[in-house]
């Protein structure tokens, strides 16, 4: 009864998702989607009870010796078969030790019945042969199908002779079409929710990465527009030409976030080293922090001087949000195996109010993920030297993950914090430490840390 309740309920619940896909497509406008139909359940293989209906004929024909122990015999049968039916579309039910027993006490049941009545109930073994199709699956089923067919043979032979050769095949056949069958609808249904499956993590990993690029785009250009804005303010009343300079930049940057947020929507955004480093340069003079720039190394691969072009982007970002900073040193370095970016300043660890509120507080998280999606790392804490510094490193090639780095998601932060975001050996106590993650807590509350 548990099992029929299971069945009834997953039919349901898959319908009611089938409607709810409908009216969602039929009010987008987009096509409908296929009607996979019921699932299979129990009731699919109620029918082949029929098979007994000569048995059942036989009782009230009298043409059966004690035909009250055959009818005990056909309802317990029954009961049993029809149990096991139900049991067989619920793995969890389908593999219990209580469906075992019930198909071992279905086989003594029909040997019994077939040795002592013979005719139509020798047809108990191909319906045997469905409850056990329906119900084994693995390296198993081909052993036991053989096996079921030799003992209804047997049996059917002392009763019927030469004829028990169709009950034996009969068996078989019922025993492997059956698991072969629903094998197949099961592989389906499978096969349907991967495809479901695949079609949802596509679309969350799109989100996300228009997400991470919206972020990464909107929080440097804000920034840069705010502090020219500021800058503009303060050279207007004493030097116009040079206000004019910073509001043709603020035009300029402009134009040029309209243009990456278009290509950030069209999922064509890949940023440039080169291009971002000559934008620090502009952003950092803008706000009288003196930009100090070292290249070394071979020439990077795309996707390396795309991803450092993003790591670039965003520590230039927390330096124009940092209060004390006069000075930042970027270093870009490389063998013929990594690539080396660290962007430090000599800021007193205080940060200023966010000058463009709501901005802020997951491009770290957003920029370890891309790193070590692509085998790299990312390292930011506040320095020995006094300041911060935010260091990435990349494989050349960027497409394996390496052994040792950072695992998806986690983000390395000095001072105080182990690789996990826990604390660390002789470290302070928890009320004066950086918080476990600052990438999640907004850049102007965070002290000492961006």
């Amino acid at each position: 009864m548990t099992a029929w309740r299971e069945s009834r309920r997953r039919w349901r619940a898959d319908m009611a998702r089938f409607k709810a896909e409908r009216r969602t497509a039929r009010r987008n406008g987009q096509p409908l989607p296929e009607n996979p139909g019921p699932p299979p359940t129990g009731f699919a293989l109620l029918p082949w009870l029929l098979l007994g209906m000569g048995a059942f004929s036989n009782l009230f024909q009298d043409r059966s010796s004690h035909p009250w122990i055959g009818a005990i015999g056909l309802f317990t049968f029954n009961s049993l078969y029809i149990n096991v039916a139900f049991r067989a579309f619920v793995k969890e039910k389908r593999e219990a030790l209580s469906t075992r027993l019930a198909l071992a006490a279905m086989g003594v049941l029909t040997c019994a019945l077939a040795i002592g009545y013979g005719g139509n109930w020798l047809l108990f073994f191909p319906l045997l042969g469905l409850a056990v199709g329906a119900t084994l699956r693995g390296p198993w089923l081909g052993r036991t199908g053989i096996g079921l067919a030799a003992l209804a043979g047997g049996v059917s032979g002392v009763r019927e002779g030469w004829d028990a050769i169709n009950i034996a095949y009969g068996t078989f056949l019922s025993t492997m079409v059956t698991a072969a069958i629903l094998s197949l609808a099961e592989a389906v249904r499978e096969l349907r929710a991967a495809r479901e499956e695949l079609a949802r993590r596509a679309v969350e990993k799109e989100r996300l990465r228009f997400s991470r690029d919206l972020h990464d785009l909107l929080g440097h250009t804000l920034s840069v527009i705010v502090v020219k804005s500021e800058a503009a303010r303060r050279l207007a009343p004493r030097d116009l030409e040079a206000a004019l300079v910073q509001v043709a930049d603020i035009e300029s940057v402009g134009r040029q976030a309209l243009t990456e947020i278009r290509e950030a929507v069209t999922g064509y955004r890949e940023g440039s080293l080169a291009t971002e480093l000559d934008r620090a340069r502009s952003a950092l003079s803008a706000v009288g922090v003196d930009p100090v720039v070292r290249q070394s190394g071979p020439p990077l691969v795309p996707r390396s001087e795309a991803l450092l072009g993003w790591v670039l982007r965003e520590a230039v970002t927390n330096v124009l949000r940092h209060s004390g900073a006069t000075r930042c040193e970027i270093s870009v370095s490389g063998t013929r195996d990594r690539v080396r970016l660290e962007v430090a300043d000599d800021g007193d660890g205080v940060l200023s109010p966010s000058p463009v509120p709501g901005i802020g507080g997951t491009g770290l998280k957003g920029l370890t993920e891309r790193l070590a999606a692509a085998g790299g790392s990312l390292r930011a804490g506040p320095s020995p030297r006094g300041g911060f510094t935010v260091t990435a490193e990349l494989p050349v090639e960027g497409e394996l993950p390496v052994e040792g780095d950072p695992v998806e998601g986690e983000l390395l932060v000095e001072g105080g914090l182990s690789a996990a975001g826990g604390p660390a050996a002789g470290e302070r106590p928890a009320q004066d430490r950086l918080p476990a993650d600052p990438a999640e807590v907004p850049l102007s509350r965070t002290p000492g840390a961006r």
